[in-house]
């Protein structure tokens, strides 16, 4: 045999399929997202957080590309799944919902594929289960109905007015003057005006016809030619056609064995309808082709009046006709009517009974029947409605018996779906959480006593931490350094417990205050590519699982008598240092001597110590002190327990031979009720929350607790009124949460 035979033959490299270059670049990308979350970063750090942005944006101008981005996404979470990588499921689970929202068009077999992954992660702990349990009704009924999301989400959030989905949801975005510079705050009113240019309600209308229709009939469905048809008809005829395509969609989904091919057939009608039949000889321009998605309507606000985010929600949810009505003090003066129909005779009213289950025509037509004169008891479900986020956070009690991990996270527990959401995202560090804090406080004492606003709307919290060097050297004392270890505890903590919030929000902190720095001209990069709106938006949509926090009441007490006691609220720290003036009254030669001696100052504390067995333990005790510190954010993901971490600087007298002097020592206690008294001369000096605005000076007295939910408040009142012997919670009060939280919505609540 010819040795020639047993040479080799030359390789030449073949090139490789598009789609398999496509495939390898998407799985790059991936892949490169999870070794983010191992904190594992390829070179510099400047990239981070735009990764999942990159991938998204890929995913916009290549359509075909989302059913390989889907396949990879979910081969990935089955394996995260079987191993060790928990922290890596629900990343890749929003990522995959937020393909398949903005998919032009995916197939059943790969619909039925994410479903069983997302039954899965029912077996698993939280906030997997609640996770995933929400992906699996929304994957559902997208598959039953493809589309759905995308119309309702671009419905809401435009305010389109369709009649036969009417909820909508709003944007509010608020930021501090005085915590943000007037370039950082410029810088993004320029952005998001550049991104919301193009959003006019028509062109959304056309969307959302031209998104139905694709998701319906795949390939079968023209997009180019629909669009050029849609934008050639008059405002009126597109309006109509949207209604039409609307009440397809939510016709399909309030049936009850919804069918995909039904849904198909109904589209397909309405699609010839709309597009003519082309031309003899005419191409066709069949394919899928990718539809934006368009940003949620941001309205920016100078937070400047302390009552401005109640007043921007009643503005919100009032209908149009009433937008000259309502007088400028629209909450002293906005009343309930309640016509009275009783005649004050025991019989003319129906029997409890009868009421709860006659239909409204029967108690129209029914004549009155005699009874006797009582209260009716209102049942759980109506009361709750009554008191709003009654049964939203049942599982909360009250603070020192609670772990963070075990029952703060609120469950998406079925109820009435409210007509408005509220999104309300805040920027800056942790005073602008301070101030929410303050304000959310306010409004749900104002809705206590006359519930107004909380009964129409869903109002969901977020925030995105800003920590601008500029306006915070102008706030801060110019000897002291602050970074974002200090200024931003709330934001790490969260990054800590949800690495997706780490990676999407936390990476904002530094790049938003850059924008000031770029070039003030328009940019259409900047209009094309938004990527802080981006961001934003994603983090709205898609920020579901609250992680809650304790705010804690303080009552303060000045050495001036005349002064009246004070009530505040803080959400993050309470500093306390002792001042050097002291009080005018009487004291002896020697009293003041040793005083101006010695640092600090005599004073009583009295707390019930907190503990994991949740045991109450009264302890008194006397100390030397010159400062006080208490935090309420925990330092490590790991401490679960709701508590406050007081740090106590005591002042301890020592002589030797060169002569008396004084060493400090920190004692730390844990506890949730507090009292400090101070026994001598001198007067504390209370910060508020790290914000030099909010600092009362000459204090002698002051008592910390936890702040107790309005809402509980005024019912125990009723309770107690109706039964002043019971001290037990009874009735709604045994379901209410007894303190007020502040939630903050995460991507995942806290992984544990």
């Amino acid at each position: 045999m010819d040795s020639k035979e047993h040479c080799p033959c030359p390789s030449f490299p073949f090139p490789q399929s598009p789609h398999v270059e496509v495939e390898q670049d998407i799985l790059r990308s991936v892949q490169s997202i999870l070794r983010e979350l191992d904190g594992h970063h390829p070179g510099l750090q400047c990239d981070q957080g735009m990764r999942r942005w990159t991938l998204h944006k890929k995913i916009d101008r290549n359509p075909i590309s989302c059913d390989i981005l889907i396949k990879i996404l979910v081969k990935e979470l089955e394996k995260a799944e079987r191993g060790d990588n928990k922290h890596y499921i629900i990343p890749l689970l929003h990522t995959l919902m937020y393909t398949i929202i903005k998919a032009p068009y995916i197939s059943d077999n790969l619909y039925e594929r994410v479903y069983d992954f997302c039954k899965k992660l029912l077996t698993l702990p939280k906030p997997y289960c609640i996770v995933g349990l929400d992906c699996a009704m929304k994957i559902k009924n997208e598959r039953a109905v493809p589309g759905l999301s995308y119309q309702r989400m671009v419905i809401s959030e435009q305010s389109l007015g369709s009649k036969v989905y009417a909820h909508q949801e709003r944007v509010f975005v608020f930021l501090d003057p005085d915590l943000i510079s007037e370039s950082v705050c410029n810088s993004l009113l320029y952005e998001v005006h550049a991104a919301q240019g193009q959003q006019t309600p028509t062109a959304c209308m056309r969307y959302v016809i031209a998104h139905s229709m694709q998701a319906a009939l795949g390939d079968q469905c023209d997009v180019q030619r629909l669009q050029k048809t849609l934008q050639d008809k008059p405002t009126d005829v597109l309006e109509s056609c949207f209604q039409e395509v609307v009440a397809a969609v939510e016709l399909t989904r309030e049936e009850a064995s919804a069918d995909r091919r039904r849904h198909a057939e109904r589209l397909g009608k309405i699609y010839e309808k709309i597009v003519t039949p082309s031309a003899p000889g005419s191409a066709s321009l069949k394919g899928l082709h990718s539809i934006p998605l368009p940003n949620p309507n941001i309205s920016f606000y100078l937070w400047t009046d302390d009552d401005l985010i109640r007043k921007e929600l009643f503005l919100y949810m009032r209908p149009a006709s009433q937008s000259s009505e309502e007088p400028e003090g629209y909450n002293d003066q906005t009343r309930i009517s309640v016509v009275s129909t009783d005649s004050g005779i025991e019989g003319d009213l129906p029997s409890a009974t009868d009421e709860l289950s006659c239909s409204s025509s029967d108690k129209e037509s029914s004549r009155l029947q005699r009874r006797r004169c009582i209260k009716i008891k209102i049942p759980v479900l109506i009361s709750a409605v009554l008191a709003p986020n009654t049964c939203e956070a049942s599982t909360a009690n009250i603070s020192g018996t609670l772990h963070r991990k075990s029952g703060l996270i609120i469950e998406n527990a079925p109820r009435p779906k409210k007509l408005y959401t509220a999104r309300i995202v805040v920027l800056g560090d942790d005073r602008v959480l301070g101030r929410l804090a303050k304000a959310y406080y306010s409004l749900r004492k104002s809705e206590a006593r006359r519930p107004l606003l909380t009964v129409k709307a869903d109002l969901q919290f977020y925030y995105i931490p800003v920590l601008d060097l500029q306006s915070l050297s102008s706030l801060t004392n110019e000897h002291t350094t602050l970074n974002r270890m200090e200024c931003c505890e709330v934001s790490m903590y969260l990054g800590k417990v949800d690495p997706w919030y780490e990676s999407n929000v936390n990476t904002l902190c530094h790049m938003i205050p850059k924008l000031a720095t770029m070039p003030s001209a328009p940019s259409k990069q900047l209009a094309s590519d938004p990527f802080i709106t981006d961001v934003t938006s994603y983090y709205a949509r898609m920020g579901m699982q609250p992680v809650c926090f304790q705010i804690y009441k303080v009552k303060i007490h000045f050495g001036d008598i005349t002064r009246d006691p004070v009530e505040d609220v803080f959400l993050t720290e309470l500093k306390a240092d002792i001042q050097d003036q002291m009080i005018q009254k009487e004291s002896t030669l020697t009293k003041k001597k040793v005083n101006m001696e010695s640092p600090g100052t005599d004073i009583l504390i009295s707390y019930i110590k907190t503990s994991l067995s949740s045991r109450e333990k009264e302890v008194n005790t006397l100390l030397h002190s010159s400062r006080l510190l208490m935090k309420a954010i925990p330092t490590d993901e790991t401490e679960d327990l709701v508590c406050l971490n007081v740090s106590i600087t005591e002042v301890t007298k020592t002589t030797n031979l060169s002569g008396r002097s004084f060493s400090t020592d920190t004692r730390m206690i844990r506890t949730s009720n507090i009292k400090i008294n101070s026994l001598e001369h001198k007067t504390f000096t209370v910060c508020l929350d790290k914000d030099s605005r909010r600092v009362y000076n000459s204090v002698i007295r002051m008592e910390v607790f936890p702040c107790l939910e309005p809402n509980y408040c005024m019912q125990k009142i009723k309770v107690m009124q109706l039964s002043p012997g019971v001290q037990e919670d009874v009735g709604l009060t045994k379901y209410m949460s007894k303190s007020l939280f502040l939630p903050i919505n995460t991507f995942a609540g806290i992984i544990q």
